[in-house]
């Protein structure tokens, strides 16, 4: 009998539990905004870009290719905006080192590009990181026709 009240109580408290909604309380985690990720397996700087943008709430994926050329001309990422990696999100090109928040921001605005380039490694920007140095750099974006305008400054 003590064994049954036991078990009764048991089931009273979990379902008094679960009524207040304390359970449904906790969020599920939601998924990261999907990037495809394509570089070549000895930059290193590309690895910290991809670990910036998984901790700014993307869900990278990478592809490590032996030449990026075929994804950059695919992309239609004009030359002298080409960087050491290139992503895929949301519809757009994302070219080098490009801050997770302007991706965000990309994002958020939907502005009328094919993407948005850091040309260069730029010392400071993400996964280029050395010590408190921080080099000025703009980020471009660019059309598939090839016109370019800075999108912001750093």
């Amino acid at each position: 009998m003590r064994q049954t009240t036991s078990a009764l109580v048991g089931i009273m408290v979990s379902v008094l539990w679960l009524g207040t909604g304390a359970a449904a309380a906790a969020p599920p985690s939601a998924p990261g905004v999907p990037v495809k990720v394509f570089r070549t397996a000895t930059c290193g700087c590309c690895q910290k870009w991809v670990e910036h943008m998984a901790a700014a709430g993307f869900a990278p994926e990478v592809e490590v290719l032996p030449t990026l050329d075929a994804v950059k001309d695919e992309s239609k990422i004009p030359g002298d905006l080409r960087s050491c990696h290139t992503a895929l999100v949301g519809g757009y090109v994302v070219e080098g080192h490009v801050p997770a928040d302007v991706v965000h921001r990309l994002l958020k605005e939907k502005p009328k590009v094919a993407g948005i380039s850091v040309p260069g490694m730029p010392i400071g920007s993400p996964g280029m990181e050395q010590g408190d140095r921080k080099d000025p750099y703009d980020i471009v974006a660019f059309t598939r026709d090839g016109k370019t305008r800075v999108y912001e400054k750093r």
